[in-house]
């Protein structure tokens, strides 16, 4: 199962970056880092449906369709998401790669709060997309500083660390059922196809009964 990441923070050392590395090192499978920073800012004049997108956002999108779930882990700045994450997710809106897409959201602050603002507002922004939010996945975690190894800008601690492992977890037990489903729905939807075959009753009733479906099934 593949996974791709959106980080909400450019900064080359950031401390939500160095979360994001460490929780993908819990995750089974390939896993990739959306660029965000070269999106133009989104103008729903670019949009439309003749619109060719730029490149940069025609690779974002081919990201998105192309994963099995997504990871997004931001800051918060000012109580709310960072410009750069929330541009990204308007180009993404329209195009629909998020839809019934496995989504994890995870913020960290150097606050008690955890980024809790910043958090609830991508919830409910991914679910808007028609992303399916995976509420047991998703984490905020506060006084990430000291949590953060700075020579290798990994998560060091162990409480943090088993929050992640946690998270990621859920995420994939959820994308497994998901990925799963539409391989059971053709099973389910073989087995009925007989029992419409096997109606010949209707068909073997009196003349008056036979009668009455004909017209009704030809409009």
């Amino acid at each position: 199962m593949r996974l791709l990441a959106l980080s909400g923070s450019l900064r080359a050392r950031s401390s939500n970056g160095a979360v994001l590395r460490s929780a993908l090192a819990f995750w089974d499978g390939p896993t990739a880092t959306a660029d965000i920073g070269a999106l133009p800012h989104f103008n729903p004049d670019l949009d439309g449906e003749d619109a060719t997108p730029t490149a940069p956002v025609a690779a974002l999108r081919a990201q998105v369709a192309t994963a099995d779930a997504l990871l997004v882990v931001s800051p918060e700045y000012a109580h709310g998401v960072p410009g750069v994450l929330k541009n990204a997710l308007d180009w993404l809106v329209s195009s629909g790669e998020c839809v019934s897409k496995p989504v994890a959201v995870i913020t960290a602050s150097p606050f008690p709060t955890g980024g809790d603002h910043a958090n609830a507002q991508l919830r409910e922004i991914l679910r808007m997309m028609s992303g399916e939010v995976i509420q047991a996945a998703c984490r905020e975690i506060p006084a990430i500083g000291p949590k953060i190894d700075p020579i290798t800008e990994r998560v060091t601690d162990e409480a943090t660390l088993s929050e992640l492992r946690a998270a990621l977890s859920h995420l994939a037990a959820d994308t497994g059922t998901a990925a799963s489903g539409p391989e059971s729905e053709p099973a389910a939807t073989s087995e009925p196809a007989p029992t419409p075959a096997a109606a010949p009753t209707p068909i073997a009733a009196p003349a008056s009964t036979a009668a009455a479906p004909r017209p009704s099934a030809r409009p």
